[in-house]
């Protein structure tokens, strides 16, 4: 199965709402690999590596994220595969 690397940049209400803590659960269910983090402007940014199908359906999630978040826009910036991660990790 292709693999792919998927670059996020997430706006609109998606700090204080979990929406970190959820994709790390989420991208853990679907065997994704990678990070998330808060940005200091108010965008939540993510690296997400795997199969095509996984990733996508994260990036997917990503576009409505958690219940109380409220997603305005997501930058997709699709990047070559490295296959660096050996997990998902929440970064500070």
């Amino acid at each position: 199965m292709a693999k792919q690397r998927i670059h996020l940049l997430i706006k609109g209400k998606v700090q204080g709402v979990f929406f970190r803590q959820t994709t790390k659960v989420i991208a853990e269910k679907k065997n994704v690999t990678g990070w998330v983090k808060n940005l200091h402007d108010g965008r939540v940014e993510a690296v997400l590596e795997g199969n095509d199908t996984d990733v996508s359906e994260v990036v997917e999630w990503c576009h409505a994220g958690p219940a109380n978040a409220v997603v305005d826009d997501v930058e997709i910036i699709t990047e070559q595969y490295k296959g660096e991660f050996s997990k998902f990790d929440i970064l500070y």
